[in-house]
């Protein structure tokens, strides 16, 4: 069992049903799914940027990545309806928490000059999404084979609906917040 998902369980599930007074543990907020995001934009000249996407997001997240194509057409783009401009990949159960687990652990603290995640990421159904400059930051990633530095998006999806909980139970999975 990872180890967040066992804190979950143990400690952070009864710590919040004595703080907020849930009168069901199924009503406590839960993290549902992660969704790593890329945009690659230099798709559109180059093929092999896409790719070179995949494997490292697959490197990161530990499953491939789908494909994302352009949901309309941009003339000032050059970009048509149906073009590959990206990747994805959704993590749910254990290796969702692995992964969690990493990204507060070890890659956070490797982004330099790093003090802390904003508040302000958190949407109105509690989500919180933060983005990375470049997938250098990851262990998993070796710089030598990088021949393009790419920044991605990571949201975290909490059920629970509202903000003050879904940053709280972030908070107690370890998440550094700033403010």
């Amino acid at each position: 069992m990872a180890r967040l998902l066992k804190l979950y369980k143990e400690k952070i599930i009864p710590e919040m049903v004595k703080k907020y007074g849930y009168k069901n543990v199924m009503a406590v907020p839960r993290i549902s799914k992660i969704v790593v995001n890329m945009g690659v934009g230099k798709a559109l000249e180059n093929k092999k940027c896409l790719e070179d996407a995949q494997k490292q997001l697959g490197l990161i997240t530990g499953q491939k990545p789908v494909v994302t194509k352009a949901k309309k057409s941009l003339a000032e783009f050059k970009l048509r309806k149906g073009n590959p401009i990206g990747c994805k990949a959704t993590l749910r159960g254990v290796r969702m928490y692995e992964f969690l687990d990493r990204l507060v652990n070890v890659t956070l603290p490797r982004i330099k000059d790093f003090r802390g995640l904003s508040s302000k990421g958190f949407d109105e159904a509690g989500n919180y999404t933060l983005g990375i400059h470049e997938q250098l930051v990851f262990p998993e990633i070796s710089p030598e084979d990088v021949e393009f530095v790419q920044g991605m998006d990571i949201t975290i999806v909490i059920s629970g609906k509202q903000k003050e909980r879904s940053k709280e139970l972030l908070r107690i999975l370890g998440t550094p917040f700033r403010d």
